[in-house]
């Protein structure tokens, strides 16, 4: 588990980063530690829009809802690995880069099925940023685009939170996501819904943070920092039995 600080339950508690950077004993710093979370100051207008180099790759992969989760890649993948991440987290944006970037390709090898859960837990005090991002990650499915669209996302992270016209940007540059059921549910969140039953899903793993993956209900790849590393995540996964 990689610390930071999350809604406890329907109570809405924050948990504490500090808490649990101190069990990680000097774990790569999360969401909520070390300025792991996005920033709530600075303006999203000025957000430079960035896909994922391997955005090609990622426009064939299949993603499905599964209740609370988002499952990409082919039915018959040998194994499932869990990504647990929050738009507003830094530090899940650098992991996309590297980490998830290795899992993608597995995917697309058809080596592994990921299952997404997507976290809203840095929004506090009716903060939008979070649902605003995993609201449009969720019509983004509905349009086949998921995967292509979810690294755009963090890949072009803003400095402050996302907004409609920033979300929208985004979609500009992952080619047949546009479009008027795209930008409806854009603008009237129309999946906050589901985005709350997401949260809950996150919740469920009982993780404190993010992000995390985990194989076999068991964190990979957090303590030793290899998450953030491409090639060091994917001899990780090899030793949990995941891909070549």
């Amino acid at each position: 588990m990689i610390p930071g600080v999350r809604r406890a339950g329907r109570a809405g508690r924050l948990v504490a980063a500090a808490a649990a950077a101190a069990l990680l004993g000097g774990a790569v710093a999360g969401c909520g530690a070390g300025g792991g979370a996005a920033s709530d100051a600075g303006s999203s207008a000025s957000a430079v829009v960035r896909t994922s180099p391997i955005a090609d790759r990622l426009a064939k992969l299949p993603a499905a809802v599964d209740g609370g989760k988002v499952v990409v890649g082919r039915p018959g993948a040998p194994r499932t690995v869990q990504v647990l991440v929050d738009p507003r987290c830094g530090a899940c944006a650098k992991f996309e880069a590297a980490g998830g970037e290795t899992l993608l390709k597995l995917a697309d090898e058809g080596g592994v099925r990921i299952e997404y859960l997507l976290a809203s837990f840095l929004d506090r005090g009716g903060a939008s940023g979070s649902v605003k991002a995993v609201n449009a990650l969720r019509a983004s499915v509905d349009a086949g685009k998921f995967a292509e669209y979810h690294a755009a996302v963090f890949a072009s992270q803003p400095k402050g939170r996302f907004t409609d016209e920033l979300l929208l940007r985004i979609a500009e540059r992952v080619p047949g996501l546009r479009g008027e059921a795209f930008d409806r549910a854009v603008a009237e969140e129309t999946h906050t819904g589901w985005v709350a039953g997401a949260e809950e899903a996150f919740e469920a793993t009982g993780m404190q943070g993010t992000p995390a993956v985990l194989v076999d209900g068991k964190p990979v790849g957090a303590k030793d920092g290899s998450m953030f590393d491409a090639a060091g995540f994917a001899r990780t996964l090899k030793d949990a039995g995941v891909g070549a």
